[in-house]
């Protein structure tokens, strides 16, 4: 679903205003997208559970989880790329949302054909890892970076939050050598670099035939790690 370059990108718009949402999710459709409505964190938390979407327009102010913490949250594990919308336009605000996770940030009232230029500028930034790998094959693993699966033989193999958006940060950038540092940034996990030693070594037992000579996990010594998929 989420291969750009074959299908039609997929939009949540995720605004608690019932008329505002409705308006976006006609305007968008009528601007050759596939759109999905979610009136707050949680509705738009379920829809994520069953459908890929490529990109997520996410009001900030939502009574209940606001879009900062959804922002927040869904980043720990999830790359999709997020424009978030709001009536609060100081240089703090904007900032705040950029800290939580958020690729683009528009202010209300915008004009609708700005949103549109701004979500095909953040599609077109995506990485072509992500836009033409919806699955990474690690020799007997298959990875689902979108929807966070991953598989041996077919059966499914449960990743944490954690594994998942480490999995997902090498696998973006395959070949590429991420520090401790860079995979703290991406992943939201504690406890500093030996913390990221011990979700790889959990990983690599689940991807690897044997973690202990990894074939696409690998380690560059005082550098950080790499994947090679195949």
């Amino acid at each position: 679903m989420t291969n750009l370059s074959a299908e039609i990108p997929h939009i949540l718009v995720v605004d608690d205003d019932d008329r505002l949402r409705d308006l976006l999710v006609k305007f968008l459709a009528d601007h050759s997208f596939i759109v999905t409505g979610a009136r707050d964190a949680a509705d738009a938390r379920a829809k994520m559970v069953g459908l890929t979407f490529d990109l997520i327009v996410l009001d900030l102010m939502m009574p209940g989880e606001s879009g900062l913490d959804f922002a927040h949250h869904i980043r720990k594990t999830n790359v999709v790329p997020i424009l978030m919308l709001t009536a609060m336009n100081e240089s703090e605000d904007r900032i705040r949302g950029l800290e939580h996770g958020a690729d683009d940030y528009l202010g209300k009232p915008f004009e609708p054909r700005e949103l549109v230029l701004r979500i095909n500028n953040i599609l077109k930034r995506l990485p072509e890892a992500v836009l033409s790998s919806p699955e990474i094959h690690l020799g007997e693993a298959l990875f689902r970076p979108q929807r966070g699966e991953l598989e041996r033989h077919g059966r499914p193999i449960r990743l944490t939050d954690v594994e998942t958006a480490l999995l997902r940060a090498l696998a973006g950038r395959p070949g590429e050598v991420l520090s401790r540092e860079d995979l703290i940034s991406q992943t939201g996990a504690s406890g500093g670099g030996r913390a990221v030693d011990v979700q790889v070594t959990r990983l690599r037992r689940k991807i690897e035939s044997d973690p202990r000579i990894p074939r696409y996990l690998q380690t560059v010594r005082g550098k950080g790690y790499v994947l090679f998929p195949d």
